[in-house]
């Protein structure tokens, strides 16, 4: 797959090394990753550099200059889906599109190309997956 050269270069060091394994039921996981996320905190993911998403999404209120456009605004994200639908697209979109663009954010299998050092731990935490779920959740 194409996304491990993003993986590489947008992973943390320093992340958990095991992800759980999650189900997948009608498009959306429906079980929290880890305790109810803080949305200041997925506020700092999602404008962060750790994560990337101002590289490819227009993000309201985010106070960045610069956003990209490859995919979807993120206004209104709240309202259009589910909490289990937002943490399915953040931890690996490709289960809904296998073309998709995005990069799996707490996926770990079946990567291209992954530096060494981040080989086997997810881009996200757990926790920040939560985060940034709750923090889209208010963008209504």
């Amino acid at each position: 797959m194409r996304w491990g050269v993003w993986t590489a270069a947008l992973a943390v060091a320093g992340c958990a090394a095991a992800v759980p394994a999650y189900r997948v039921e009608d498009g959306a996981v429906p079980a929290r990753f880890a305790p109810a996320g803080d949305p200041a905190r997925g506020k700092q993911v999602v404008t962060g550099r750790d994560s990337n998403c101002l590289l490819c999404h227009s993000v309201p209120e985010s106070g960045a200059r610069f956003m990209g456009n490859l995919g979807p605004p993120l206004a209104g994200v709240g309202a259009r889906l589910t909490e289990g639908q937002m943490r399915l697209r953040i931890a690996d979109s490709a289960r809904l599109n296998p073309d998709t663009i995005m990069p799996p954010y707490y996926r770990t299998e079946g990567l291209n190309r992954v530096g060494e050092a981040w080989r086997g731990k997810p881009v996200l935490t757990a926790q920040q997956v939560e985060d940034t779920v709750a923090y889209l959740l208010t963008l209504r």
